[in-house]
C-alpha cells in the first residue's frame, strides 16, 4: 500500500524538514535529530457498552472504521481493572487501538494533513498547547465522518478517536517545529485557542 503521497511526506521529510531541523536546533549529530516514530489511533468504547458486553454492531463498525483508515486490523484492549463510577469490570472490552509505522504511518499522516483536518466542522487549528515532556503530540477527532474513506450511509454508530504521534529524540518545542514543517495545521500562535 505504498502510494505517491506517502514517499511524497517522507521524502519531505529526509530532505527539507531534517536538514532545517539540524539548523534551527543546532543538532549537530543526525542521530539527534526528531524523526516520528509511530503514530496510534484509538477508539474508547466503554461508554457504549451493555451488560459487559459491546454491542456487535458498534464493534464492527469500530473495526471497520479503523481498519478503513489505518490499512490495518485493530487490536481490542480489555479493561485492567474494575471501576464501579463508569460501570466497567475487569476484562470488559475498552478501547481498539492500531499502532501505525513506517510507509503507512507517513501515508495516513498525509491524508490526516490534506484531507481529513479540512473537513472538521468549524475548525480553526489544532492546539498547540497538546504536546507532551518528551515531545508527543495527542489530538481527537469527534467523528469518523472527516475521513472521506468512510461511507456515513453504511455507519450505524458515530464515534471519534484519539490520535497520538510518538516523536523520538524530542522535546514539545522540537516536535511542534517538526510537525509544522510538515504541514500540521496549528492554530496562530496570537490565538487564544
Amino acid at each position: 500500500m505504498v502510494t505517491q503521497a506517502t514517499t511524497r511526506l517522507k521524502t519531505k521529510y529526509v530532505d527539507e524538514v531534517a536538514p532545517r531541523l539540524r539548523e534551527k536546533f543546532d543538532l549537530r549529530n543526525v542521530n539527534q535529530q526528531p524523526s516520528l516514530e509511530k503514530i496510534i489511533v484509538n477508539v474508547g468504547v466503554g461508554k457504549v457498552l451493555e451488560n459487559q458486553k459491546l454491542k456487535p454492531d458498534v464493534r464492527d463498525t469500530v473495526i471497520s472504521t479503523l481498519t478503513t483508515i489505518t490499512g490495518q486490523k485493530p487490536v481490542m484492549i480489555l479493561a485492567k481493572k474494575s471501576v464501579a463510577n463508569f460501570k466497567v469490570r475487569e476484562g470488559a472490552p475498552s478501547a481498539f487501538m492500531v499502532t501505525i509505522r513506517r510507509e503507512r504511518m507517513w501515508g495516513f499522516l498525509d491524508r490526516l494533513i490534506n484531507f481529513a483536518t479540512p473537513r472538521i466542522k468549524d475548525f480553526r487549528g489544532l492546539s498547540r498547547k497538546s504536546f507532551d515532556k518528551g515531545g508527543n503530540y495527542g489530538m481527537g477527532l469527534t467523528e469518523q465522518a472527516v475521513w472521506p474513506e468512510i461511507d456515513m450511509g453504511r455507519v450505524s454508530f458515530i464515534h471519534g478517536m484519539h490520535i497520538n504521534f510518538v516523536i523520538a529524540n524530542s522535546d514539545p518545542a522540537k516536535s511542534l517545529f517538526l510537525l509544522e514543517e510538515l504541514g500540521m495545521p496549528f492554530t496562530n500562535e496570537n490565538s487564544n485557542r
